[in-house]
């Protein structure tokens, strides 16, 4: 059995490999129920935030017309919010990869740097389907492990020039812009002029991709904020009671998630617009499967007056065909 560490995983993705990756699993499938979310009350005691485990199974089947060998992986997650209280990050993982076959143990991989390479690759995606493609500019709102992550990826899927970041803790987003300044390759193989804003409005008024990874439960972007063809890309909230974008957001965006079973069940920007009746079901435009497989459309060529929105809740597709990609044949 391989075990591959965080750093060996890191090292094992290619962004833009992966990307094409996920593309192919999104066209062909997989069988993929949905996660099982089980709360934890409380874990630090009375006061503290409830934390969540999170189990995200997948598999392939084997095929004819096919060379490749079924797998079957699973991923066991933890999120622990007040886990910044100790300086530890929020979430943790492990990632088990099994024969599809005869379920034998193939790998065990960092669930945590799989679930990071994987998400961001995700919203590359996305993005090569429904952002303008001269999109220049990006605001990364949000501070976590997951906003380097998504820059950088943003940066390698659009010719981008200009990152703002926006974080609630000034001096976060001060620090990460300091790191990734004069290092972060972009499209076009310059560096990329990286600043911290506090005008979060003005930020993203500014921006072509708004990309946002938060543990919000009260919207970050408004839909009067919003101008002419933008691409906004909300990853952060995965549960009905979070959102990072307002009811006008949705109302004003062609609309596109992951996966629907997921988006419907989990994505509090899609979910509470449909509760009170801003949107409706037929407003969801397309999903990955659908996108990847031609069924539906995403941002026409020429058009540069939509503004789109992706919402990202995870899939465990997503992290089987990562697994696979890191740990090879």
């Amino acid at each position: 059995m391989k075990i591959l560490s965080a750093a060996e995983v890191d090292a094992a993705l290619d962004d833009l490999a992966l990307i094409s990756r996920l593309e192919a699993l999104f066209r062909a499938g997989c069988e993929m129920p949905l996660r099982h979310h089980h709360a934890i009350e409380a874990p630090l005691g009375p006061g503290s935030a409830d934390a969540m485990l999170l189990l995200m199974p997948a598999w392939t089947r084997a095929s004819l017309a096919s060379d490749v060998a079924p797998r079957i992986g699973v991923k066991i997650v933890t999120v622990f919010p007040d886990n910044d209280r100790r300086a530890l990050p929020s979430i943790y993982g492990q990632y088990l990869l099994l024969d599809g076959t005869t379920g034998q143990t193939l790998a065990m991989l960092d669930g945590t740097m799989l679930t990071k390479r994987r998400t961001a690759c995700a919203s590359g995606l996305a993005s090569r389907y429904l952002s303008r493609p001269d999109s220049s500019r990006l605001l990364m709102i949000g501070t976590g492990a997951l906003a380097p992550q998504l820059i950088r990826v943003h940066a390698k899927v659009r010719p981008i020039r200009e990152v703002a970041i926006w974080g609630r803790t000034p001096a976060r987003a001060e620090a990460l812009a300091a790191e990734l300044a004069g290092s972060l390759p972009g499209a076009l193989g310059r560096p990329v002029a990286v600043r911290a804003v506090a005008d979060r409005r003005a930020a993203v008024a500014e921006a072509d991709i708004v990309s946002c990874a938060t543990l919000s439960k009260t919207p970050l972007v408004e839909g009067a904020w919003l101008r002419e063809g933008q691409h906004l890309d909300l990853v952060g909230a995965y549960t009905p009671e979070m959102r990072e974008s307002d009811d006008t957001a949705a109302w004003r965006a062609r609309l596109y998630v992951d996966t629907r079973a997921g988006a419907l069940k989990e994505a509090g920007d899609i979910l509470q617009p449909l509760a009170n009746g801003t949107i409706e079901d037929d407003d969801i435009i397309a999903d990955l499967f659908e996108l990847a497989r031609g069924q539906q459309s995403g941002r026409l060529p020429g058009d540069a007056t939509t503004v789109t929105l992706f919402k990202s809740v995870g899939a465990a597709l997503e992290d089987l065909a990562a697994a696979e990609l890191a740990v090879g044949p």
